[in-house]
């Protein structure tokens, strides 16, 4: 059984079938947050004064997200925190009332970074409510472009993002002991990457002029050439539709994605041998470093990169196709797989908005979905957004984010997610280059310039701030092979003669027709439900990975992953005063998820009245 939660049951068949002997069975205990405000009020007048340390903005782009601690600087630990997206957009209502096919190229404007993810999941959504079946090229296509697409973005999380926390000048400024270590601290993976020491590593990593930062934008731009062979442009690809996609495919265009890709083979390599030695000198100089941003990997993710022999687009055989797919679907709690089946991850999933700055609405228009499963009045097909602005208050509303939950647990979504999620079940098909072990991916990387190489990525044992990038620096590799394995596909697919692109449709004009697209950000976890009712949208909701991430406190109190995360966080930096304080092992912590907005830090600091302004946060939006 699945859920040990909500009131789902199945019988010996495997039907699925609402508990009877519980007499609301969707019920929930609403916690007062006013108790744990009043305990802090109360330290705060025992010890005479609680002063904030506020870090405003948190990030390096655009968007709005606050993250707000209470940090006790003398014990050196976090008291409380949450997480605030600070700006409403609409998207959900914006669609309303819209022809279907306008989704995909509106609902890729809702990040500035990874726009081609949302109109593909856009795409898939419509092609499960509508019943459209892509052709084998223009399934593998999508998959290319996708793989091109992390290419992007993992290089510039790593190195322009989230890298510069581990630079010479950001380690100078909050722990110099370590400065001296590294010097004298021989890389163990210089045969790859070419650094002689760890301190060597630190300094190329330094923003703005660092080797290694300035490398990654290189990269970036790659990626961004291959992509637009296919998409046309980027980030707002015009060639994404419903049933496939829709410019002509040639020898020619997988040529000139092909001299893009390669270069990622070499890279992969590097890239993973410079964060293992980075990560591994920082948990040998101090154990405690595993403690930061820790937090249960009890994670989702959607599943990403259809097999063209597999996928049909439809709900009846969605748990098929997506246990087909390149990366597994599913849930993990506490690092074991609780299932990989997307109709199960669906049936499972809520948002509430008892913190947030929505009205809750009334109904449940869904009872259960295709397939006889029950359905939550709190799941994404029942649920309106019915924006409602007010104060912010600690004590009741803080956020536009909503907080969505499985099976009533707060889940983790990262780029992460799906390798782990990957390995450990061993549900998706042989592949040419990657070998899933259940407890390691091991990746085969052909030979560009190095030697061909087998790398291993191995679920780590605390799952961390430092664990997530370091499997993200995995993801490259990883992503280049589903890449070049779907290139292959497609050369073979236009020898064969295969060459159509796309499935005719046409937009039924009478009655309701409902589906969603499981997909993933660079970041993660992506969904979209659609209802579809006599020809526009009746309804439309978008789960992106920061909606998980950033989410606020669950009705019954149970934090959101940054604020877990944070919470678990020791601070480790050393300072002579707290004036001095920078915080870096909670913005470690914050930026190792990759947030798709600019945060705003608000921390409030243990006898001290000290502001620091500091930038946290990741995603590319308006890097440029």
């Amino acid at each position: 059984m699945c859920f040990k939660n909500l009131p789902i049951a199945f019988d010996e068949q495997g039907n699925a079938y609402l508990k009877e002997d519980v007499a609301n069975p969707y019920e929930y205990k609403v916690v007062d947050l006013g108790v744990e405000q009043d305990k802090l009020k109360s330290l705060m007048e025992k010890n005479g004064f609680i002063r904030s340390v506020d870090y405003d903005p948190v990030t390096r782009v655009a968007g709005a997200l606050a993250f707000h601690s209470v940090v006790d600087l003398q014990e050196k630990k976090v008291l409380s925190t949450n997480s605030m997206a600070t700006l409403f957009r609409g998207y959900e209502i914006i669609l309303k009332g819209r022809d279907p096919r306008d989704a995909a190229y509106i609902s890729s404007r809702a990040c500035g970074v990874c726009g081609g993810v949302h109109a593909t999941t856009s795409a898939l959504a419509i092609e499960m409510a509508l019943g459209i079946k892509p052709p084998p090229l223009g399934i593998v296509m999508r998959n290319i472009l996708l793989a091109i697409e992390y290419l992007y973005d993992h290089p510039l999380h790593l190195f322009l993002l989230s890298g510069p926390d581990y630079s010479e000048e950001l380690v100078a400024a909050t722990n110099p002991e370590l400065i001296a270590k590294a010097k004298g601290r021989k890389a163990k993976n210089k045969a790859v990457h070419g650094y002689d020491t760890i301190l060597d590593i630190m300094k190329d990593l330094n923003p703005l002029k660092g080797k290694l930062y300035l490398e990654a934008l290189s990269m970036t731009r790659v990626a961004r050439e291959a992509y637009v062979q296919i998409g046309g442009k980027y980030p707002h690809p015009q060639s994404v539709v419903p049933g496939g996609i829709s410019v002509t495919v040639t020898i020619s265009t997988l040529n000139e994605v092909y001299s893009r890709l390669i270069k990622f083979f070499d890279y992969g390599q590097k890239t993973t041998g410079i964060w293992d030695d980075i990560f591994d000198f920082f948990y040998e100089e101090d154990e405690r470093y595993q403690q930061c941003g820790v937090r249960p990997a009890t994670m989702a993710d959607t599943g990403v990169w259809d097999r063209p022999d597999s996928y049909d687009g439809t709900f009846e055989n969605c748990d098929k196709w997506g246990n087909d797919r390149w990366s597994t679907p599913g849930i993990l709690v506490d690092g074991e797989v609780v299932t990989t089946n997307l109709s199960e991850l669906n049936a499972g999933l809520e948002e509430f908005v008892e913190h947030s700055y929505y009205e809750k609405w009334d109904g449940q228009t869904y009872k259960t979905d295709a397939k006889g499963i029950p359905l939550s009045p709190n799941h994404p097909w029942n649920k309106e957004t019915i924006p409602k602005p007010g104060k912010q208050s600690w004590r009741d509303r803080y956020s536009w984010d909503t907080c969505p939950t499985w099976d009533r647990m707060p889940m983790e979504a990262g780029a992460y997610s799906r390798m782990y999620l990957t390995a450990k079940a061993q549900r998706a098909p042989k592949s040419q280059f990657l070998e899933n072990t259940g407890h390691s991916m091991i990746i085969n990387v052909p030979k560009y310039n190095l030697p061909e190489a087998q790398l291993e990525w191995k679920i780590p044992e605390h799952w961390n701030a430092f664990e997530r990038n370091r499997a993200r620096a995995y993801c490259i590799p990883y992503s280049a092979m589903v890449a070049m394995e779907n290139w292959q596909m497609a050369m073979q697919l236009l020898r064969n003669g295969e060459t159509a692109v796309s499935t005719p449709y046409e937009i039924p004009k009478k009655g309701r027709h409902i589906g969603f697209g499981a997909w993933g950000a660079g970041r993660g976890f992506l969904t979209h439900h659609l209802i579809v009712e006599n020809g526009l949208i009746d309804n439309y909701q978008i789960i992106t990975p920061s909606t998980l991430n950033a989410a606020p406190r669950a009705p019954w109190g149970a934090p959101g992953p940054y604020e877990e995360a944070v919470l678990n966080t020791p601070i480790l930096e050393k300072y002579d005063n707290p004036e001095d304080y920078k915080g870096i092992d909670i913005l470690r912590a914050i930026r190792s998820f990759d947030p798709c907005m600019p945060c705003t830090t608000h921390i409030m600091a243990k006898d001290t009245d000290h502001v620091v302004t500091r930038e946290v946060t990741t995603c590319a939006c308006g890097i440029e």
